[in-house]
């Protein structure tokens, strides 16, 4: 009889292995200049590495300058970036743990404050630049109108996906993550609410998952056979009319017959009026029925803080792997106190040693 999985249980998927199940899920930091990481990713993310997390994932990496939520967000749109990704990559890997990266492109979303600066649109004086989505709706009252990407458009997007990759794959990256979620631009093209267009990137299921599957297909082609590839969607829009649950299942099934190895479930993000039902764990329901359904490895992500909590989505098999964000802010080493609260045994970094008893 096989052994039941737990928070502590390895985890490989194609030839990389995580140490554990607790990955640290893309956090925006909004830190970066035209694009670059620097120091401060360095710290962030390292931390986490030497803090016992089985995978560390960058924040959302526009694939071009458009792509961008705020300028001040980290990118992957040219090759200039990738010499310092690396060395977070190399110690990220040197301390145990596995360097992935989200690929994203905001949308409509895109050309804002970042938070602490206010919200809403950034006017060209202050480096803002027009966005672009499948519409030309802008996302709420205060954020910038969007102009409809072409086919040209479109095709650019496709492109940027695949130079992105290469350029990740030179950074020593061994995961990547499409980010589809969130109200940013796959996640734009997927629900009606934000996609009206009447081509074929519109309309039916079929047309709307359209782009979403030739972005995987893009990245796939770039990626080596043995690496994962990871994707994020909003399982459900929380407003009628939306993008929903049962389609989520169905593009996890397509994402898996095109080489996506984990579905990352979270929610929302998409219309300013969803009214979310946030609590504690409030979306691992989605990642257990997408994992049923669809027959392909999930995530859980979503007011996630407790050793036993999280310990107890592997163990029931609602998930594969626990996303943490906030609690991950809170305190970088939490998965060592998680391992002492579960009884697990799990090495502590040796310049660390003197302070785990």
């Amino acid at each position: 009889m096989a052994p039941i999985e737990h928070l502590f249980s390895p985890l490989s998927i194609r030839r990389v292995e995580l140490r554990n199940r607790i990955a640290v899920s893309p956090m925006c930091q909004y830190s970066s200049e035209d694009g670059f990481a620097n120091d401060w990713h360095l710290v962030h993310l390292g931390s986490r590495a030497v803090g016992g997390a089985g995978l560390i994932m960058t924040e959302a990496t526009a694939i071009e300058a458009r792509g961008r939520i705020s300028p001040q967000d980290l990118g992957i749109w040219k090759d200039e970036h990738i010499p310092m990704l690396a060395r977070i990559v190399e110690f990220i890997h040197t301390h145990g743990a596995v360097a992935g990266t989200q690929l994203a492109h905001a949308g409509r979303k895109g050309s804002t404050k970042r938070p602490w600066e206010g919200s809403g649109t950034l006017p060209p004086a202050q480096g803002g630049w027009t966005p672009v989505s499948p519409s030309p709706i802008p996302f709420a009252d205060d954020y910038p109108q969007p102009e409809e990407l072409t086919e040209a458009g479109i095709q650019e997007v496709i492109a940027s996906f695949g130079a992105a990759t290469l350029r990740a794959r030179q950074a020593g990256f061994k995961v990547i993550e499409i980010h589809g979620a969130h109200g940013y631009l796959l996640h734009e093209f997927l629900s009606p609410l934000s996609n009206q267009r009447r081509d074929q990137w519109g309309g039916s299921f079929e047309n709307r998952t359209r782009l979403t599957r030739e972005v995987i297909r893009e990245v796939r082609r770039h990626w080596p056979e043995d690496l994962p590839l990871l994707m994020r969607i909003s399982c459900t829009d929380w407003a009628e009319g939306g993008w929903t649950i049962e389609e989520s299942v169905e593009l996890a099934r397509q994402a898996r017959d095109l080489g996506v190895d984990l579905i990352d479930c979270s929610s929302g993000g998409n219309v300013a009026h969803a009214r979310i039902p946030v609590g504690p764990g409030y979306q691992t329901a989605f990642a257990e029925r997408i994992r049923r359904e669809a027959g392909i490895r999930t995530g859980a992500v979503g007011m996630i803080t407790s050793a036993a909590q999280a310990d107890h989505i592997i163990r029931t098999g609602q998930a594969d792997v626990v996303f943490m964000a906030r609690e991950m802010l809170r305190n970088p080493y939490w998965p060592l106190h998680a391992a002492r609260q579960l009884h697990q045994e799990f090495p502590w970094p040796k310049q660390y040693e003197r302070a785990r008893s």
